[in-house]
């Protein structure tokens, strides 16, 4: 049996950087763990924004994690939501069609806090 492990303070403080920046997507787009690393200067920091998501939803204010994807627009993430509110249903009631568990017109639906936001606006 794998112990869970504690998140350090200093990840605890990324990890909250993550999920304001994640509140701040728009109903009906999606970003990617890497653009959200990248804004928030941890430019190969993917992983670590994934590790945000997976704990995500032990936070009191909601986290809209169903609107993180991997960098091809798939839903990698998608094991981590219960069968009663599944990421693709979550993202189909926002208008965003997937098919084979990727985002169609991914480029379309796309939202980069890098060209969408000032640093300032996320915090």
């Amino acid at each position: 049996m794998v112990k869970p492990q504690k998140i350090s303070e200093k990840n605890r403080d990324f990890f909250e950087m993550v999920y304001q920046v994640v509140r701040l997507v728009p109903k009906g787009r999606v970003t990617s763990y890497g653009a959200i690393a990248n804004y928030l200067g941890r430019k190969g920091g993917a992983r670590m924004v994934g590790w945000a998501m997976n704990a995500a939803h032990g936070q009191k204010e909601y986290v809209p994690a169903h609107r993180v994807v991997n960098r091809l627009g798939m839903l990698s993430g998608k094991h981590h939501f219960p069968q009663s509110t599944p990421m693709q249903t979550q993202l189909e009631a926002e208008n965003i069609v997937v098919k084979d568990d990727q985002i169609q017109d991914f480029d379309k639906h796309f939202w980069d806090p890098n060209k969408e936001l000032d640093f300032e606006e996320g915090f």
